[in-house]
């Protein structure tokens, strides 16, 4: 399993039902650059900054549940701070 893959499952079934293929076609966009070794440490954090402000609409909008959201968010927060170091590291 890729290194970000279980944080993307999580999201697709924390997302109500009738919103999962809409949520899914967002989520492509945003896994596709996490998931990629050799993409640009700055593109990694944006995305993953984006992918935060995202999540973060969702539970607005009662998408997800507040729980979920919590999770996720700190999940993806770790994502955060795995592409800043790297970054900062190069």
């Amino acid at each position: 399993m890729k290194p970000y893959q279980r944080t993307f499952d999580r999201i697709r079934e924390a997302v109500l039902p009738e919103y999962r293929e809409r949520v899914a076609d967002y989520l492509i966009e945003y896994e596709t650059v996490l998931q990629d070794a050799a993409a640009d440490p700055d593109k990694t954090s944006a995305a993953a900054q984006q992918l935060r402000g995202y999540l973060r609409g969702l539970n607005t909008t009662r998408v997800l549940g507040m729980a979920d959201w919590e999770d996720l968010d700190r999940r993806v927060g770790q994502l955060l701070e795995i592409a800043t170091a790297q970054a900062a590291a190069d």
